[in-house]
């Protein structure tokens, strides 16, 4: 496979880093999601979610 994959003519190298930037962008981007979400949760008014129930 490596002998076939040679005779390209165009080839890159895989860094690591381009895994971890896409990683750690996921990665902020849940926290700072789930973050919002529960400071938003948290802040209601708990007698508000009861009247609609």
């Amino acid at each position: 496979m490596y002998e076939w994959l040679a005779g390209y003519a165009f080839r890159i190298s895989i860094q690591w880093w381009m895994f971890a930037v896409p990683a750690g962008l996921v990665l902020v981007i849940t926290l700072l999601t789930v973050s919002g979400q529960t400071v938003k949760v948290a802040t209601r008014n708990p007698v508000d979610s009861l009247r609609d129930e």
